[in-house]
């Protein structure tokens, strides 16, 4: 009887072992063709044009993505810069003083809704609340859209991470006579600081790649601009127009933004966790 439900359970634990490893096969395979894709057309269009000339008008063949790169990174790092400190202090509170008051539920509820509404719905948001009242585009409209997507992101990401440190190392700290203020600033969020950055990284990851709340904020730019108070040039945006137009140069210049996006993200993510792990190593 007992060699019987052995065989049973070794059965069942081979049969969930090869349905993960199918599952995970499949993934792997798409992903795979996916970034295979990307590299072979995004390479193909990959020159040094693509960082020192302006979008092109309909028609021409010449032009490049200097504009775009530009706002794109402008928009990621101003909407990093707003979104992260908000995220992380609201998951602060969450996890050492709100954990069972009314404001506390309140705000992660409020914050699932964030995490799993659809970004055109942000979008639309910001325009109605900004856009049309001022009654014109902006890139500092899409820095509130993508901060608005930045924010859930960290605070949730910071509110586990905090949960994760055990109570006793808060309560070895208070028994030192260390103040709350210090206990958090010092220990916890210095031990979860890793994972943190690893919710900052993914919210970066993220609004690199947004479309949609876009096209109802900072729109576009043909030209070079840095003014906030004007529509601005992103590389979403512009991959999104020149990837359903019928020419062929920009369907390349579409693939080559698709490439920078991929490799930026990529880049960015084995740098922070190279320079975190040396700082706790």
């Amino acid at each position: 009887m007992l060699m019987n439900l052995g065989r049973v359970r070794k059965f069942k634990n081979r049969l969930a072992l090869t349905v993960s490893l199918l599952a995970m096969a499949f993934g792997l395979f798409w992903l795979a063709w996916i970034l295979t894709t990307t590299i072979d057309l995004g390479l193909a269009s990959f020159s040094l044009n693509l960082f020192t000339q302006m979008t092109p008008p309909p028609g021409s063949a010449d032009g490049g993505l200097a504009n775009a790169i530009a706002g794109s990174l402008i928009l990621i790092l101003l909407a990093t810069l707003v979104g992260t400190p908000v995220g992380m202090m609201a998951g602060i509170y969450l996890a050492e003083y709100g954990k069972h008051t009314w404001l506390g539920h309140t705000t992660r509820f409020v914050n699932d809704l964030l995490l799993s509404a659809p970004s055109i719905i942000i979008g639309l948001f910001v325009y109605e609340i900004y856009v049309a009242r001022v009654g014109h585009f902006s890139a500092m409209a899409g820095v509130m859209a993508l901060a608005l997507i930045v924010i859930p992101v960290v605070l949730r990401t910071t509110e586990n991470m905090l949960q994760l440190v055990p109570n006793t190392v808060r309560e070895a700290a208070f028994a030192l006579g260390a103040p709350k203020w210090t206990v958090i600033g010092k220990i916890t969020v210095r031990a979860s600081l890793t994972g943190i950055m690893t919710g900052i990284m993914l919210a970066v990851a993220r609004i690199s790649g947004e479309t949609a709340p876009l096209l109802f904020t900072s729109l576009s730019n043909q030209f070079w601009t840095l003014d906030m108070q004007k529509p601005m040039a992103t590389l979403p945006v512009t991959i999104f127009k020149f990837a359903m137009s019928p020419f062929k140069e920009w369907q390349g210049l579409a693939w080559a933004g698709v490439f920078l996006i991929t490799l930026g993200v990529l880049l960015l993510n084995i740098l922070a966790r190279v320079v975190f792990r040396k700082k706790h190593s």
